[in-house]
């Protein structure tokens, strides 16, 4: 029998060039294994993190800063992948934190894990339909619901053993928002202020507003306002300055107190029409060109007794005009007393250490919710704020599709085993793809029982049995260690949560799997 010729088995020396290329019928085999390889190790690298006995994981960046986290999302936006593919799952990471804003870790994990099963599966509408079979419908007037769901999502976090406080607070801040008629919230309409001092426990939800800013007091002027008339401002209280590159010079020094006394006469009469609009709280933005307000217009706004707070942000500026009923005033000009907030009261408290600056009793607010959240040192402030996050993501996941599933690998294993029923009906190629499909979901309950200590063949095994057996609602239940009823456990999450994890993850493996070269450009 003759040897196959060299050009038959992909050898390409007696090509020249650029032409060599062509010939090589492994490189696009290379090139998905090496993406699988890439997304897998980013899968990995989260795998531990996965619910309530994951480990957390201190990541130090670029500009120094330690975070400590177990939110997937976060963990990945830090890693500085470089391989496309692994970025890849980044962006999936970041999309789920989006669209669901929980399932962060879960989604690459199965990504992971679909990469390593299925190479032609692309069927991704069944499982959906399988997942939307075993959901419970839910009424957002369910309070009790709507705390399972976020408590469990706070149960994977650092901050679990204060689930009891943040929970009722996401619940009570997304209801808030919540009309009958609406399908989403946006989430920007809740303001999470962070402070440290006190302890995770002192967080609160705040019947007003909370400010990020404190009073200014260095001239002495008031730190509580009772019936506050508040004025938004984004002009500067400080005396006009020559352009960057100009300068001007004097000599003589009466051209100097002359400037000088100009330059208070123009802050007086800038705080006397303040004061004739009958304002008595200014908010003032930050400016960059200038100060934004310096001692001399302070000490003439003490005398009018306005309070004064400093150094807004420009994108607070359209919270606070949401939520306090005001309109932002950019000329000293069209300053009028129908474009001022009306509140009760505005003061600078300080409970239980940090000073923090809240405003209550506002006439006619928008819909807007403020949350205070507190911590003993900055990681913590900085863990509770993406920990409530998380908890607001879930609730608001619940507005947009009312249905709610158990958690604890329950709902994977289910669309396993349907997809496995299914498989056999089928014959050929296509079978293989559903039954490839089917075992990669097992990847969630698997890491699960793993990262809890346990052991991931017989749980995984026992937990097939029981569902085959009609327990649909059976799940991993990793505080005692064994497969119990998980809706009794109260580990349930939105059903969005689920179908966007394994939508996304599919929609990102075939699109994966469709790449066959890899070109850099320079």
């Amino acid at each position: 029998m003759a040897a196959p010729s060299s050009s038959a088995q992909g050898i390409t020396k007696n090509l020249s060039g650029s032409n060599a290329s062509f010939n090589d019928k492994g490189k696009p085999m290379e090139l998905r294994l090496s993406n699988m390889v890439a997304a897998k190790a980013i899968s990995d690298a989260v795998r531990t993190s996965l619910g309530p006995r994951g480990m957390d994981k201190m990541i130090q960046t670029s500009k120094g800063e330690t975070i400590i986290t177990n939110d997937g999302a976060t963990i990945l936006k830090n890693i500085q992948a470089l391989h496309p593919a692994a970025k890849m799952l980044v962006d999936l990471s970041s999309a789920q934190d989006i669209e669901a804003g929980d399932g962060t870790t879960s989604v690459v994990v199965l990504a992971g894990s679909l990469l390593g099963a299925a190479e032609k599966m692309l069927q991704k509408a069944k499982a959906v339909d399988y997942l939307t079979e075993t959901s419970t419908p839910v009424d957002l007037d369910d309070k009790s619901s709507l705390l399972r769901a976020a408590s469990t999502s706070l149960n994977s976090k650092i901050v679990s053993q204060y689930s009891p406080t943040l929970a009722p607070i996401a619940v009570s801040a997304v209801t808030r928002l919540v009309t009958p008629t609406s399908s989403n919230v946006d989430l920007r309409d809740i303001r999470v202020v962070k402070k440290v001092g006190g302890t995770i426990e002192d967080t609160e939800l705040v019947d007003g507003v909370v400010l990020n800013q404190n009073v200014l007091v260095s001239a002495g002027g008031p730190t509580r306002m009772e019936k506050a008339k508040i004025g938004i401002i984004q002009f500067q209280l400080s005396a006009p300055k020559p352009d960057m590159d100009n300068t001007v010079v004097i000599n003589d020094y009466r051209q100097m107190d002359k400037v000088i006394k100009e330059g208070r006469q123009y802050l007086l009469n800038i705080c006397k029409k303040i004061k004739k609009a009958n304002c008595n709280v200014l908010l003032i933005q930050k400016s960059i060109l200038r100060d934004a307000v310096d001692d001399t217009s302070l000490n003439f706004l003490k005398r009018l007794n306005i309070l004064a707070i400093k150094d807004v942000e420009r994108d607070e500026i359209d919270f606070l005009s949401k939520s306090l009923g005001a309109k932002p005033i950019a000329d000293i000009e069209a300053f009028t007393e129908d474009k001022l907030g009306y509140a009760d009261l505005i003061e600078e408290t300080s409970n239980n250490g940090p000073k923090v600056v809240k405003i209550t009793g506002v006439k006619n607010p928008g819909r807007t919710v403020s949350i205070l959240a507190m911590g003993s040192n900055s990681l913590v402030v900085e863990e509770c704020e993406r920990s409530i996050h998380d908890a607001l993501c879930v609730v608001r996941c619940l507005v947009k599709k009312r249905a709610l599933i158990g958690g604890g690998g329950a709902p994977e294993i289910h669309v396993s085993r349907m997809l496995s029923q299914y498989a056999q009906s089928l014959k050929g190629m296509e079978s293989y793809c559903y039954q490839a499909y089917a075992d990669a979901l097992e990847v969630i309950p698997t890491t699960l029982a793993e990262n809890a200590g346990l052991n991931p063949i017989a749980i995984v095994t026992e937990l097939r049995n029981r569902h085959a057996l009609g327990e649909r609602n059976a799940g991993i239940n990793v505080r005692k260690g064994l497969i119990s009823n998980i809706l009794e456990e109260n580990v349930v999450q939105p059903l969005l949560v689920s179908t966007s994890a394994m939508e996304l993850a599919t929609e990102t493996v075939c699109l994966l799997l469709k790449i066959d070269d890899y070109v850099q450009t320079r």
